[in-house]
């Protein structure tokens, strides 16, 4: 009873208008005040919340993200991948799936992704006859694989909160990413197939290619860079992030000479508004969750879903509706910070691995980040595209199948995301 309850409280805050980090962290301190712990128990969890190594990982990639969106790196991925692929049926949908994948492995934003890529691709396919409707969607879906190919911010929070090894997380998003890339990328051309509106591009030939391949070369060696340090344990999760940071810079001002300085300011204001932010929340839902286990309302709310399902099966299933009901009107972030604390404990009792089911839960929050009315994306691509939200809303949904039915993918197959971090 005692979780409903405080559950009801923490989302009439929420409606209320409380920003997530006052309302989750001034009820973690109310229920540790009344429940006679030590005075100092909410402080002492705020500082130990920031007192964290991996969490400089955190202003360092939204560094190297927003340095790479101000200098318009976008455009020459896109512009490479047409060259590539341009010419197959959906050849500018799938042109742009690709580029907003590399451009995931080097942002760790999806908003980063979404903005920088729709920028160049979505007037491109409009003009060339795509449905508005389909590129708006297409561009929203695939600004979400920012959060899902490493490094990816929200894989850092889920880390930090569990406790679980952040480059394994970072590893058990390759292949999942992989797998969202190929089904965009297949409902892409299945829909050029039946949509005729479009018009086909020639083939590039081997000179514009080569171009436009040289053109991207430096943020592709960054990509490398990145994944390739990862996996072979040569730098931490945070280490990439610095350097990545350093990477971009010298890509954008060195080699590219695009940024500018106040470029430059823009991005560092930027990335320190978005990691405060970040941080204030993260503060608010360790001091949340040190209360609610100490009331024991993880154990309680364990026990009430192992008498409820009988089995992995379902208990899952129902994690996921919930989670695709709660994307409707959580931030990403939020949901991910309340809802953790809650479930980590079932998983352990079911015999769920943390690492598998914190990919699950990124891809459930992709789908958060592009169904209205709270979707970020939704209203990313309706600045960059100047569209209305039932524009971008009726375009996002295909995806959304397409993330859930990736999701029935890892269930069934957990080697997706486990194989590549159990192997390295």
């Amino acid at each position: 009873m005692e979780t409903v309850i405080i559950l009801l409280v923490l989302f009439g805050l929420l409606f209320a208008g409380i920003p997530i980090a006052f309302a989750l962290g001034g009820l973690g301190a109310m229920l540790l005040y009344f429940g006679d712990f030590s005075s100092l128990m909410a402080p002492q969890t705020l500082y130990s919340a920031m007192d964290s190594f991996v969490l400089i990982a955190v202003p360092l990639f939204l560094l190297m993200s927003n340095i790479l969106l101000k200098a318009g790196v976008g455009k020459d991925l896109f512009g490479a991948a047409q060259a590539w692929v341009g010419h197959l049926p959906g050849g500018l949908a799938v042109a742009t799936v690709l580029s907003c994948g590399v451009f995931a492995a080097v942002s760790g934003s999806s908003v980063a992704t979404a903005a920088t890529i729709g920028v160049v691709s979505i007037p491109e396919m409009i003009q060339r006859g795509y449905s508005r409707k389909f590129a708006l969607g297409l561009l929203a879906a695939g600004g979400t694989l920012g959060i899902l190919i490493p490094p990816s911010i929200p894989m850092i929070v889920y880390g930090v909160v569990t406790e679980e090894s952040i480059l394994d997380m970072f590893l058990a998003g390759i292949g999942p990413g992989i797998l969202l890339i190929v089904l965009f990328c297949g409902f892409s051309m299945l829909y050029a197939k039946f949509d005729k509106r479009f018009q086909m591009q020639p083939k590039a030939d081997w000179a514009e290619r080569k171009l436009r391949t040289k053109q991207t070369l430096p943020t592709l060696v960054l990509v490398i860079i990145m994944l390739g340090g990862l996996y072979a344990g040569v730098f931490t999760p945070s280490e990439a992030g610095g350097v990545g940071f350093v990477c971009a810079l010298l890509l954008t001002t060195v080699i590219q000479r695009r940024l500018s300085w106040s470029d430059f300011k823009e991005a560092l204001i930027d990335s320190m508004k978005t990691t405060v932010t970040i941080l204030l929340i993260v503060a608010g839902a360790k001091i949340f969750g040190k209360a609610i286990t100490l009331y024991q309302l993880p154990q309680e709310f364990s026990t009430l879903i192992a008498d409820t399902f009988q089995s992995q099966g379902s208990m899952i299933l129902a994690i996921c509706l919930s989670l695709l009901v709660f994307g409707l009107f959580l931030e990403a972030l939020s949901m991910m910070l309340i809802m953790v604390p809650l479930l980590l404990p079932t998983l352990l009792v079911f015999g769920v691995d943390p690492i598998w089911f914190g990919i699950v839960f990124v891809i459930m929050i992709e789908c958060a980040l592009i169904t209205p009315p709270v979707g970020l994306n939704i209203y990313v691509i309706q600045a960059v595209g100047k569209a209305t939200m039932a524009e971008v809303s009726a375009g996002v949904w295909p995806f959304v199948l397409l993330m859930l039915l990736s999701v029935v993918a890892v269930y069934f197959f957990p080697a997706i995301a486990l194989y590549i971090p159990f192997s390295a």
